[in-house]
This record gives structure tokens, sequence and C-alpha cells, in this order.
């Protein structure tokens, strides 16, 4: 994002900007509440013509009241001020809810729409995106806002009311007078402007640094990126980055904050000279007998009550840049396309069997990328396991997540049951799917509730029945709080394998039609891992699923294991078919799989001399020579 600087104030660079401002895209926020903003104008001219009648109060007393010694009129012009100002300030009460009202009403709905919108956007955006600059914009650029919707258009409406009354009021007491009021006021208008445009720019970059903040304490402030910091020795380190980041935007800040300084200043001389001007020409008119001096003093004071606003609006004008700027920022992430989004007339997807297939499946992450994903053609069965086997960055996740629609294929389409999912609702689909990725995300709430996510009206035998189908429910029984234990941030008061079984768990709460998992067991102890597969058993049994295979024991139980390599699909078959064509597969079982034979149960079903000789006889006995490069897992 372009940053504007000195040099670009007052140049075409700034004026483009300043001109793109969708104003008519900023008051559509205040439509909805268009009874609440007429009962504010309302109020306002009820206050106005009050701040009218108080001058001529003042003028009745010096010019009526004290020469004729009426106590009478004294009483009188002297409750009616009081009357008054109890009427104005109560009219400045009601004006006051009407102001929170429409200002918190537009914030949440900002916050509602931004909200919303991210929550659908594509999981590239969030690769791409660091969550604090996400933050940022949505706490506090939408708190930033409060000031311009709950303040200023009220505010807009009140002093350009009060200038228009004022000035003709003005007017009708003394027209001379009033010119040379009117005289001075192009320099309280002038320069706004420039000096609006400057506070646009520079509440934006303001903006753009307090993101960057925001997005290092949440990288660094988060339980791993600590952890991160406090093992690798780099407290110092992190305070400095931090120190200099801060440094930055108490810059902007101070910039933003003398923005105009001088502008105000000349607002505040012409508003004391004013009145010395109005006192010195009415003063010489009250000495020629062609002015009462009661006069001379309600002009004076419908002058302050001119000057005010006027200096007000050209505040205003100046804020509002600055809270454009915002608006802009928020319109930024509002405009981003949902790319994965129900297409008009897509349809629920119901009775699923589990058909999945991908046919001639092209994808990429950057349009000008290379493919991740290559002619892809796979068939999976209904209520079949298929393991996926591949180097690292072969595209084993990436195909995986074209099943739920994290992303769509560039070329070809992947159905279930026949149906394209890009022409089924995205809801109905991932009812039916149900994830478990590698690195497990568990929020920070109690066991219940992480579990209630995947199926919220659960009764407690259906929460105990998946616990112990996972493997886990001993273990909530024996914490002191049991299923109301909170587990901390992400999940960290729990071990890799307690956090991987409760996400098992949840997904056994859920019982989708199709499962995608992502093994990541090679990690945990011995019992965490044997719990786990235990787990699985259940899990796997009588659905269509896709495992990005870590474990032998999984691929032994696969109906199918489908072989990727840069994109492609280059074997398919079982586990003793793969092993015989001496392929890719033979030689990722020899440096990956091959050291998990001991102590491995043989599948009572599984053909060969399993039960005397080794796993790796009883598997087929063939593998390739050592030397060849190892090959990650996922």
């Amino acid at each position: 994002m372009r940053y504007y600087t000195a040099a670009d104030w007052g140049t075409d660079k700034g004026k483009e900007t300043f001109r793109d401002v969708p104003w008519s895209r900023i008051v559509g926020y205040f439509r909805p509440y268009t009874m609440a903003l007429a009962g504010v104008v309302g109020c306002i001219i009820l206050s106005s013509l009050l701040g009218l009648v108080q001058p001529l109060l003042i003028r009745g007393i010096i010019d009526e009241a004290i020469p004729m010694r009426s106590f009478s009129l004294l009483n009188l012009f002297a409750a009616l001020i009081v009357a008054t100002a109890l009427a104005s300030a109560g009219a400045g009460v009601l004006q006051g809810y009407l102001n929170a009202k429409i200002g918190q009403g537009v914030m949440f709905d900002l916050r509602n729409q931004l909200y919303r919108h991210l929550v659908q956007m594509p999981l590239q955006f969030f690769t791409n995106t660091k969550t604090g600059e996400i933050m940022s914009r949505v706490n506090n650029d939408v708190n930033n806002l409060q000031m311009v919707v709950s303040d200023t258009v009220a505010n807009s409406l009140r002093n350009v009311i009060s200038v228009l009354t004022t000035v003709a009021t003005m007017f009708v007491l003394n027209w001379r007078l009033a010119l040379l009021s009117l005289v001075i006021l192009p320099l309280f208008v002038a320069p706004t402007r420039r000096v609006g445009r400057m506070n646009f720019n520079l509440r934006k970059r303001t903006q753009e640094k307090l993101a960057d903040l925001s997005a290092l304490m949440q990288e660094t402030l988060g339980v791993n990126g600590i952890l991160l910091v406090k093992t690798f020795n780099k407290e110092q380190k992190e305070v400095e980055r931090f120190e200099a980041k801060n440094r930055e935007l108490m810059e902007a800040q101070m910039r933003q904050s003398l923005v105009g300084r001088w502008f105000f200043m000349m607002l505040t001389t012409i508003s004391t000279a004013g009145p010395a001007i109005i006192y010195w020409y009415g003063g010489r008119l009250v000495m020629g007998d062609a002015m009462t001096l009661g006069t001379v003093v309600a002009f004076t004071a419908y002058l302050t009550q001119l000057y005010g606003p006027v200096s007000a609006l050209a505040n205003i004008h100046v804020n509002v840049m600055g809270s454009a700027a915002l608006f802009t920022r928020l319109f930024d992430y509002l405009d981003k396309p949902l790319e994965i989004e129900d297409r008009p007339g897509a349809e629920p997807l119901c009775r699923v069997e589990g058909r999945i297939q991908f046919e001639n499946v092209y994808f990429r992450y950057q349009p000008d990328g290379e493919w991740v994903l290559r002619g892809i053609d796979l068939t999976i069965e209904p209520g079949r396991l298929v393991a996926l086997v591949g180097p690292s960055g072969a595209g084993k996740t990436t195909l995986s997540y074209l099943i739920p629609r994290l992303y769509d294929p560039e070329l070809g389409r992947v159905t279930i049951d026949g149906h394209d999912l890009r022409d089924v609702t995205l809801s109905s689909l991932h009812e039916q799917i149900g994830v478990v990725t590698q690195e497990t995300f568990l929020f920070h709430a109690s066991l219940r509730d992480n579990l209630l996510y995947a199926k919220p009206d659960a009764t407690e035998e259906e929460l105990r029945a998946a616990a112990e189908s996972a493997y886990i429910h001993d273990m909530i029984a024996r914490l002191p709080e049991g299923f109301d234990t909170l587990v901390g941030e992400r999940g960290y008061k729990l071990s890799g394998g307690e956090k991987q079984r409760i996400a098992l768990a949840r997904v056994i709460l859920k019982n989708p039609r199709i499962l995608i998992l992502d093994e990541a067991t090679s990690a945990l102890d011995s019992h965490s891992e044997r719990c786990i597969q235990a787990a699985l058993e259940p899990l796997l049994c009588g659905r269509t699923s896709i495992v990005i295979a870590h474990r032998l024991s999984t691929i032994l139980r696969a109906d199918q294991i489908v072989v990727i390599d840069r994109g492609r699909v280059v074997e398919k078959g079982t586990h003793r078919e793969l092993l015989a064509r001496e392929g890719l597969y033979a030689r990722l079982y020899a440096e990956q799989f091959a050291d998990q034979e001991q102590g491995l149960p043989v599948p009572a079903d599984f053909p060969g001399p399993g039960k005397s000789g080794s796993m790796r006889s009883a598997l087929g006995g063939s593998t390739t020579p050592a030397g060849h490069t190892a090959y990650g897992g996922s």
C-alpha cells in the first residue's frame, strides 16, 4: 500500500486518493437511521431557535428593563433566559441519546458486515494476510470511526442550521454589521480543503502503522509465538523490533495530531478579533445615537454564535477527512471478492453416498504461478478408505482442500455423487464433511464447548460416547472439572496426543459422511499413538475417508493407496501391488515407512506369510537400495 508523504500534499497524488472517497457509500450506512436523524434535526432546530431568543432577552434587559427600572420586566426576561436554557439543555440530552443510537448502530452494522464478509473469504486470504492486520481493521479502524458517526453528523447539522439562522437574525438587527462580520468568513473556510487532505493521508498512514504493531503483538504474544521467542533467546530482539514499530506509530500519530495546528490558531485569533471589531464599529454607532447599546451587545453575542459554528464546521471537515481514510481501509476488505461462494441456483447436497471424483483437475495458488495439481483424475468409491502418499509438497493437502471447497480448481471439476461441488450450497457440503487437520486447533474454552462446536444440541450421553470412541474419556474423567475444564489458548494445556483425540471426538460427534484426515501421529509418544490409532477404527468405518498417511498402519488399512508426485497421480493400487511395481511408492516405503514395521500387528485377513516371517517379507519383501533422497510425509 502506498504511503503518502508531506511531498504529496496538495499534489495530484494526494488529490486522487481524496477524490476517490466513496461518499455516497458512506452515507448509505446512515440510511437505516433516518428517523433518528430526523429527531436529531428537530432537536437542533429547537436548540438553535432557543439560542436566538437569549440575546434578544439580554437586549431587552439592557434597553428596556434597566432604563425603565421595571422589576417585572427584569424578572420576566431573567426567567425566560433560564427557561430557554433548560429547554435547550433538554433538547441536548435527547439529541445526545439519538447521536449515540446512530453512531453505535453504524459501528454495529460495520462490524457485522466486516465479520460476515471475512468468514466467507477464501482460505488463501488468511494464509496471505497477518491475523493482527485483520484484527486491527475490525477493531481499531471501526472504533476510531466512533467520533465521526456519533458526533460529526449531528454537529454538522447543528452548526449549519445555527449559521443560517444567526446570519438571518444579524441582518435583521443591522445589515452593516452583518456584512462586516461576513467579510472575514472566507478566512475560516479557505484552508480547510488542504488541511483535510493532509489529515486524510496521515490518518491512513497512522492506521497502517497501528496494524503493523498489532500484527507483531499477535505473532509474538501468542502461546506458540512466545514459546519460539523464548526458546531462541530472542526476547531482547523482539523488544527492539516492537520499540521500532511503536516509534513509527508514535511519529505518525504526532504528525496527525499536529496537522493544521496553525490553521486552528488562525481561527482562534479571528474569533477573538471579530467581536473587537464589532465593539469598535458598534460603539461608534452608539456614540452617534445610531444604535442602542443593547443591540451591540446582542449582535456581539450573535457573532460568537456565528464564529463558533463556522470554526466547528472547519474542524469537522478536517476530522471527516481523517475518518474517510478509515472508511476506505474498511472498504478495501469489504470489496475483496469472495471467490468461493454459492452460485445462483445452487442446491443443497442431500443423501450423500460419498462417491468423490476428480476430473482432469488443475490448480495453482497464483494466476501466474506454477501448477500445484496437474490433470488429476481420481475416483474414490463410497465407504472406501483412500490413503494419499507422496513427497512433501507433492500436492496431497491441496487435493484434500478441494473436497470441502476451501479452494476451487482452475480447470476441471470435483464431484460428489455426480454433483459438481460448485453447483451445491457450501453449507450443505460442509455438513457432510469432517476434517481433522495436522495442526489441531482448539478454542480457549472448555472441553465441552470445543466438542459442542460440532453438534451444539448434543446430549451428555452423546458427548460421553464420542469421548469414549476417541479414547479420551478416561483422561477427561480424571480432570477436576471434567468436560468443563478450560483447555487454554489453542488447547495448550493438553498434550499433542490429547488434542488430537479431542479433535477426533469432535468429528465423531459431527458424524460426517466424508472424512478428511491429515494423520499427524508421527511425533506422538507410543501410548498416544496407539490411542489415536484405536480411535480411528470407529471413525473410519463405513465412511468415505481420505487420509494423508503418515503411518504404515493406515496404509495397510487403506482400500486404495494414491501416490502423488509434483501435482500428478503417478501410482494407484494396494500396498502389495505398489510394492511389486518398485516405483515411487516402493522408494517412499523404504525411506519413510519401513522403520515402522517393528511390532506392527499384521491384519488377520492380510495374505502372505505374516505369522512366521518378518513384516517386510509379509508385505512383499521388495525394497530399493539405500541412498535415495529422503522425502517428508506431509
